[in-house]
């Protein structure tokens, strides 16, 4: 009965298929292998539906593989360009630095560090700086200036010393054209038209003299060059949300210019602000339109801790009067020193528990 048995199960292991367990039993026991190395005797035929389990699997492994390194559109991605590499074999980049140019905030601003690069300062730079200190720019001037614009150099010095000509011709004095082109070198990058334009829509909204033009223009070389859609919404929040008359509107402007920069819904905020909760009057922010330069915040924590000491009293006509100019004036140190007349320590706990 037992050597029967022995028979039996020797015939057996003989067969194909029984070697073809064999084969793929001992092949799922060994570790780290690769299913696709699955090594198939050469006499062995592969069943129709096998070769078609085999497709749909190595279809599915694909469709896995181009969804997995499936990116979408995107940008390649651009290396930064650093002067500071090319410094040391640079003699352009070299003279810049000794003229205090911030050529990292050049680099910053797309296109521009591969302009400066390529100049040559002899014939290139140097002839701009010539032309600058013949126009009353102080060397000082020089590293600011450029690191503010330095597409200065692309312009054609013909052109730029037509437009200092035409400034001129407008009677700015040398100091104006030395402060217009330091804290604004952009305005030499419009033409004498443009220029023209942009005076002319100042004079004519305002109703300006030659001399509050000039005042104007000097005080803030930036609003002249400024947006126009900006400046024209600025003026309409001035004129009809805040209620200035022309006569009001055109010594505002003329006092402080910056106004017309601010964004319109900030400067309706702090108007809001100054006019109904502190009571101060058209007249009042006239004479001291830093109230609508002063951030809100800043006037709400000096106003109410006036209001706490009693001393919230902005009417001349009364005791204990306070000049709204006093209010934005200095530090906290000064406000509540000389304004408020209190301490540093009360101050600080008011703001700690308001």
């Amino acid at each position: 009965m037992l050597c029967s048995w022995v028979r039996n199960i020797s015939k057996i292991q003989k067969t194909t298929k029984c070697y073809q367990i064999g084969e793929q039993l001992r092949y799922l026991r060994t570790p780290n292998r690769v299913h696709s190395e699955v090594i198939v005797p050469a006499a062995e035929k592969i069943t129709r539906h096998e070769k078609s389990t085999e497709n749909r699997l190595t279809e599915q492994n694909q469709n896995q593989r181009d969804v997995a390194f499936d990116f979408g559109s995107r940008e390649a991605h651009v290396p930064t360009f650093n002067l500071a590499a090319h410094v040391n074999n640079s003699n352009t980049l070299q003279q810049l630095l000794s003229l205090g140019v911030d050529l990292h905030s050049i680099e910053r601003r797309k296109g521009l560090g591969q302009f400066v690069l390529r100049l040559d300062f002899e014939q290139n730079v140097k002839p701009y700086l010539t032309f600058l200190a013949d126009n009353g720019v102080s060397p000082d001037d020089f590293g600011q200036m450029i690191t503010k614009n330095p597409l200065l150099f692309k312009e054609d010095l013909d052109d730029l010393q037509t437009r200092v000509t035409y400034l001129k011709s407008k009677r700015f004095s040398n100091e104006a054209l030395q402060r217009i082109f330091t804290k604004n070198p952009y305005w030499l990058m419009f033409s004498t038209r443009r220029v023209d334009r942009r005076l002319g829509y100042f004079q004519k909204e305002f109703h300006l003299s030659g001399h509050d033009l000039r005042l104007l223009a000097t005080k803030e070389p930036r609003l002249i060059t400024y947006k126009m859609e900006h400046l024209r919404k600025s003026v309409f929040t001035l004129r009809e949300e805040m209620g200035f008359s022309a006569k009001e509107l055109q010594s505002l402007i003329v006092r402080k210019p910056r106004l017309m920069m601010i964004p319109p819904d900030e400067l309706v905020e702090r108007f809001s602000y100054v006019h109904n909760d502190m009571g101060i009057s058209h007249a009042q922010i006239i004479q001291c339109p830093e109230l609508l330069a002063s951030r809100e915040f800043r006037l709400r924590e000096r106003h109410e801790f006036l209001k706490l000491l009693g001393r919230a009293q902005y009417d001349c006509q009364k005791d204990l009067y306070i000049s709204p100019s006093e209010i934005v004036q200095g530090n906290n140190f000064y406000f509540v020193r000389n304004v408020a007349k209190s301490d540093l320590q009360t101050f600080d706990l008011f703001l700690k528990t308001r």
